[in-house]
């Protein structure tokens, strides 16, 4: 008979049918994830240079704190300095007009004894 022809019976059909949709259902159905032996070394590299950037932005950033102390400092010393100068000046100027003022008195006194002496 004709029916007896291989896979036309109704349970080879069945049959067939099941595995056709089990292989269906396992291309679907998530595989084992095959890990790359570099991404542990492409972590490990990517962190290291996240480090190398931190490390010299926080220098950087040092480096601009300094600057700024350096500044305030350079201004302390010029200001202290043009302080002194001013001091200094003003002693100087006070000097002068009592040198000034001791000198008028000695010619005062030198006056007057020659006057006493041209009297006499």
């Amino acid at each position: 008979m004709s029916h007896d022809i291989d896979g036309a019976r109704f349970s080879d059909r069945l049959k067939r049918a099941a595995e056709a949709k089990q292989a269906l259902l396992a291309k679907l159905r998530p595989r084992p994830t095959v890990t790359d032996p570099m991404a542990l070394s492409r972590a490990a590299l990517k962190t290291r240079e996240l480090v190398e950037v931190r490390a010299k932005r926080a220098e950087a950033r040092s480096a601009k704190k300094a600057a700024a102390l350096q500044a305030v400092e350079d201004a302390k010393i010029l200001e202290a300095a043009q302080a002194a100068t001013a001091l200094e000046a003003k002693r100087g100027e006070r000097k002068e007009r009592k040198a000034l003022t001791k000198a008028e008195a000695q010619a005062k006194r030198d006056a007057r004894y020659a006057a006493r002496k041209a009297r006499q």
